[in-house]
């Protein structure tokens, strides 16, 4: 059963667009990342969704509409700085948090055991470092078991460790059977925790699949030699070479996985080249977001092909 179902959602700010023709679709037991640069669109989609802004055009389904009009109470969500009050301890905080969403609730030990602040939770919340402030948050969204949690850049501003911790917390939580809606414009943050991602820039939707769908397992080949452009034409008609582009006088081949670079060099030397750079790497989730998101690229189904070099 899907969670959630995002269908054609578009939001207009006056001329400004801030989402655009967004479709989505996030499965049961998915930590699944909205990911985008600063102003793409990431907020004002978490915002639609939990009914805080209304969409222009464009519509979106919470549990295959199992609990009515009104899934709410269902999900737990943390969007911008932690604000509690500050001279009242953890657990008092979380008791308010409870107040408001008419839930009674008393395993707030656990919660607290969760995101790591039982040793703290009777300090007063003006004591916390900022990363004990945001594990609290997500403690507080999870306070009435929410079958969802919605997360808004939720290492923003932290420390290396910081970030640690909290990703460990997602982590565990999505352990627990939660389904989890992320967004984020970290891209290491992304890759670490992720099951899935949908990568959008100015309010379009450019890539969506799994985290590994997206990487996928091919290695990026950096080679050259004396004669590129006896290299170029033999290296580009391989079955095994995906695209390829030229740069700086050298070819750089997306090869799919399998294919080792001793096997590469050996084409080479049998059609009488001598390779004289020779550099390979797998692809990260990071020079994928860049070739999505540059200017050039074209979104197709979910996966990029660049329009300048591409052998598709």
């Amino acid at each position: 059963m899907p969670i959630l179902q995002i269908n054609k959602l578009t939001k207009q700010y006056g001329k400004i667009t801030a989402v655009e023709d967004l479709s989505l679709t996030v499965e049961k037991g998915n930590i699944y990342g909205i990911l985008g640069p600063n102003g793409s669109g990431k907020t004002t989609t978490l915002g639609i969704i939990l009914g805080i802004i209304h969409a222009t055009s464009g519509d979106f389904r919470w549990f295959d509409g199992n609990y009515g009009i009104n899934p709410r109470r269902h999900l737990g969500a943390l969007l911008e700085t932690p604000n509690f009050y500050p001279f009242l301890d953890a657990v008092d905080n979380l008791k308010i948090v409870a107040h408001i969403k008419k839930t009674e609730t008393s395993q707030f030990d656990e919660l607290l055991d969760l995101v790591n602040l039982s040793e703290r939770k009777h300090s007063k919340f003006r004591t916390y470092s900022l990363g004990m402030k945001q594990r609290l948050a997500i403690a507080a969204a999870m306070v009435g078991d929410p079958v969802v949690l919605i997360f808004d850049e939720p290492t923003n501003g932290l420390d290396p460790q910081g970030i640690a911790e909290v990703r460990e917390t997602i982590i565990e939580i999505s352990k627990r059977g939660k389904t989890i809606l992320l967004a984020s414009h970290i891209l290491d943050e992304v890759e670490k925790v992720c099951s899935h991602v949908a990568i959008i820039k100015k309010g379009k939707l450019l890539a969506t699949g799994t985290v590994g769908s997206i990487i996928n397992d091919d290695l990026e080949v950096e080679i050259a030699s004396n004669n590129l452009s006896a290299l170029k034409k033999e290296m580009t008609k391989l079955p095994m070479v995906r695209q390829w582009e030229e740069k700086n006088g050298r070819l750089v081949l997306t090869v799919q996985n399998g294919f080792s670079t001793a096997e590469l060099n050996q084409l080479a030397f049998k059609k009488g080249i001598t390779l004289t750079h020779l550099v390979a790497k797998p692809k990260s989730l990071e020079s994928e977001f860049l070739e999505i998101t540059s200017e050039d690229s074209i979104p197709v189904r979910g996966f990029p092909f660049k329009s300048k070099s591409s052998l598709n």
